[in-house]
């Protein structure tokens, strides 16, 4: 692995008295697709919201081009460019495709808002079609397409992905995760958060493992999905 853009060191999180991570430690370089797998309630989700912020580390650091951020406020992580999309989408459902786009890029002004549309559109022509109507009324696959290039439209350096086959039928899992695939190739960095372990690992340069908290295995994608405990455990073999 070249330099990392983002390095996780020991990092610690907790609900009231409930400690949702312990001592977790990672890295991602630019330009890799990290995936992290784990069950439910293994701390995934938790870990993301601590990278970009929204929950406020208990222990350990958060680096990002070697500079701390670990009690760095949301929006400045923002503006370096850490950009999470969130477990179930969250779309804005009574503004238009179009509204919740430009929201995306409320903070690099018009010309770059409009650049950015156009990416979006160009990624997931879906949306092109329905950018009038209100966002609420996609269907979830579209739904989750939304969020992703409303993530995009922040220009992020670091794109957080969260659960991004939830709920989905087949067909839609394996559009989205072409997507997904497709922003690697175009030099994305991008740390993905997954419960369909054999998608993720299937397009991770890396990828960790998480138990109840903790990062239990690393390595490869190619060389998790080939590991027995993980195959057993969450590849359903």
């Amino acid at each position: 692995m070249t330099a990392a853009l983002l390095e996780v060191a020991g990092l610690g999180a907790q609900y009231g008295r409930v400690v949702a991570l312990h001592d977790a430690t990672l890295a991602v370089a630019a330009g890799e697709l990290v995936a992290l797998v784990g069950g439910n309630g293994a701390g995934k989700t938790t870990l993301l919201r601590t990278i970009s912020g929204v929950r406020p580390a208990s222990a350990g650091s958060i680096r990002f081009e070697g500079r701390d951020i670990t009690r760095l406020a949301p929006a400045r992580r923002v503006g370096l460019g850490i950009v999470q999309v969130p477990e179930g989408r969250q779309v804005f459902a009574p503004l238009s495709v179009e509204d919740n786009l430009r929201l995306g890029a409320y903070a690099r002004g018009r010309e770059r808002s409009a650049e950015g549309l156009a990416r979006a559109y160009r990624m997931f022509p879906a949306l092109r079609q329905k950018r009038d109507l209100p966002a609420g009324s996609l269907s979830g696959g579209q739904q989750q397409m939304l969020a992703i290039a409303r993530g995009l439209m922040a220009e992020p350096r670091l794109l957080l992905l969260d659960e991004p086959s939830m709920g989905l039928a087949p067909l839609l899992i394996a559009e989205i995760f072409a997507a997904i695939a497709d922003l690697k190739r175009a030099g994305a960095t991008i740390l993905l958060v997954e419960q369909n372990a054999t998608q993720a690992l299937k397009i991770a340069d890396r990828a960790y493992v998480l138990e109840t908290g903790r990062v239990v295995l690393e390595g490869s994608g190619a060389t998790l999905a080939q590991n027995e405990r993980v195959k057993a455990a969450y590849l359903g073999m």
